[in-house]
């Protein structure tokens, strides 16, 4: 099997500004390889995914993918062994490059990582992630975790916002504030750790969300 991890694409290298080396791995969203791996997923952020944007939209990108995902569910054992390799490999290089180091592991999926052990195995990294599942329990002071809105999720929403969690929302014109919670950016970096809590995370439509301004995945038809 090729390498697990992505260690650079436009998002991910935007943290360099940070002085963040961010490693990621790219899954086949929903149910695309034959496994679902995004449980909450809507029709509306299934048919916005930035998974087929930019290099995702490659067929050959897409089956490695895919190849990963089947991976990941027909040989467990030896997908996670391959993957603490690459983490460990990654952070040795982020140190030899004077970079703090985070992991991404959900770029385009959305797996319960702290389930399977793997934040909690490197309690010196940082790792992070975008998720629609709002009842995640067990997650490691490690791992940290900005829900999102998916257009059919606004009273979770409000309540991780004031519980003093951050929210990310897509936007076709950025506000100030969003459901009353001041808005910050989140394209300038991808250290979504960062962010100040209590926040709504705006991030800027990208890819075939921005032709469709009706959208109910788009905060500003909330």
């Amino acid at each position: 099997m090729a390498s697990l991890l992505t260690l650079g694409n436009p998002k991910l290298n935007k943290s360099i500004n940070e002085w963040y080396a961010t490693a990621g791995l790219h899954l086949a969203p929903a149910r695309l390889s034959g496994h679902n791996v995004c449980p909450k997923h809507t029709p509306e952020c299934a048919a916005a995914c930035l998974y087929f944007a930019g290099r995702g939209a490659m067929s050959k990108v897409q089956q490695a993918r895919i190849r990963k995902t089947k991976f990941f569910y027909d040989e467990r054992k030896e997908f996670l062994a391959q993957l603490r390799l690459e983490i460990r490999e990654a952070a040795v290089a982020a140190r030899l490059k004077a970079l703090d180091f985070a992991v991404r592991l959900n770029l385009t999926s959305d797996i319960r990582w702290e389930v399977l052990g793997i934040p909690q195995e490197f309690p010196t990294i940082q790792f992070y992630d975008y998720t629609k599942i709002d009842n995640r329990r067990g997650v490691p002071e490690n791992y940290h975790l900005t829900y999102s809105f998916s257009g059919n999720n606004l009273s979770a929403c409000l309540a991780h916002l004031k519980a003093g969690r951050n929210v990310a929302v897509p936007f076709l014109k950025m506000p100030e504030t969003w459901q009353g919670y001041p808005v910050i950016s989140g394209d300038e970096h991808d250290l979504r750790f960062l962010d100040k809590p209590g926040s709504v995370v705006g991030l800027k439509a990208k890819g075939l969300l921005r032709r469709d301004p009706n959208s109910k995945f788009l905060g500003d038809n909330a």
